[in-house]
């Protein structure tokens, strides 16, 4: 069998990264003699992330344009030109058979060079909003793998697969049992488990949000596990306790779903995918400060089909209450919820996209 070179990027958040480190485990599968480099941004959670799963990673000195006018917008034409040139040499050198990207502002530069030199490439982008890099790289990539409907406004219509988001493999888990998940996180039942997601980053105010309400929930004798993200942990570790569990960044996925009977979360689209095969009732809170408030639109695309509810960030203090109280308390809405968000599931998503490499790779030509 020949052995085979994947070259893969993408990176900023964990929507990006654990996209790539998906389709990245699903190559090692399918091409047992493959050799993976991972490209990310220097200074960003890829780089302590894709090493964690066994894989090399080289940092480009790029970051993204900041909305606000500040001082390093100024670097942003000298960082891009310094990371198409280190990535044309990093192609010279590591010769990829395929290249692929999954959104975030480090995946420009090597996708962009790639296609330039006639290399196979796929994108990937997981939001219902094409990210700004995706929408560039459109142009000049060859394949571009979507999980939404209606994304021919953003992407070339003949370049465009629906094959749904990567999921991480420990995800899949079912041997995980909600004791065994209770044991590790030191639940106490028969009391209910509600599981709060910030994103991979945090959400500064999910977590004043919960902080300033700890007496709300503890009214209905609910346990918390909250990641509140890196940067916020030590504004909000002093909340610990026997009912509140509160993590940085949670490791174990896997089990805290397993735990979990409600779930409130961000809207990004990679949890978004996640949260359709744990199947638990959702509350999406969704951060409205990104490009073209793509969380509210990828929550709605939930929402409208009855599989989750959703409260915006400036509602929280008005409408909250009442949305929780009923999931919490109304036991077939909850049941429908999850019923109706499994349907939602696509587990098969990155087998989907490692079809496509193979069919690209097998060819020789284009996809068609």
């Amino acid at each position: 069998m020949k052995k085979y070179k994947f070259l893969i990027s993408g990176g900023g958040t964990g929507g990006h990264i654990y996209p790539a480190i998906s389709i990245a485990d699903e190559l090692s599968m399918n091409f047992h003699s493959s050799e993976i480099l991972f490209v990310g941004s220097n200074q960003r959670m890829e780089m302590k992330k894709v090493p964690e799963r066994g894989y090399n990673i080289i940092g480009l000195w790029i970051s993204g344009i900041k909305r606000k006018l500040h001082f390093t917008n100024l670097l942003v034409p000298f960082k891009l030109l310094h990371s198409l040139i280190k990535s044309y040499f990093i192609i010279k050198k590591f010769k990829p058979d395929f290249v692929i990207g999954t959104g975030g502002f480090a995946s420009g530069p090597i996708l962009y060079v790639a296609s330039k030199l006639n290399l196979p490439t796929l994108i990937q982008e997981q939001n219902s909003y094409a990210g700004l890099t995706n929408k560039i790289l459109s142009k000049s990539v060859e394949t571009i793998c979507v999980a939404y409907d209606g994304m021919s406004k953003y992407f070339p219509v003949n370049k465009i697969f629906f094959t749904g988001n990567p999921v991480r493999k420990e995800i899949f888990e079912t041997n995980i049992s909600k004791k065994e998940s209770d044991i590790f996180f030191n639940i106490t039942r028969p009391n209910k488990v509600l599981l709060v997601l910030g994103g991979s980053l945090g959400a500064k105010n999910i977590n004043e949000f919960i902080s300033k309400n700890l007496d709300f929930f503890n009214k209905y004798k609910i346990q918390i596990i909250w990641q509140c993200g890196n940067m916020y942990y030590d504004s909000y570790k002093k909340y610990n306790s026997k009912k509140i569990k509160v993590f940085p960044f949670l490791k174990n996925m896997n089990k805290a779903y397993s735990s979990a009977d409600y779930i409130i979360s961000r809207s990004g689209a990679s949890v978004i995918s996640e949260l359709c095969i744990v199947a638990k009732p959702v509350i999406f809170i969704p951060s409205p400060n990104l490009a073209e408030d793509h969380q509210t639109k990828n929550a709605l695309n939930i929402v409208n089909k009855n599989a989750a509810v959703m409260v915006k960030e400036k509602d929280l203090n008005e409408i909250f209450f009442k949305v929780f109280d009923k999931v919490i308390n109304n036991e077939k809405f909850s049941n429908e919820l999850s019923k109706a968000i499994k349907l939602l599931a696509m587990p098969q998503a990155t087998n989907k996209i490692i079809e496509k490499v193979k069919t690209r790779l097998k060819n020789g030509n284009k996809l068609q």
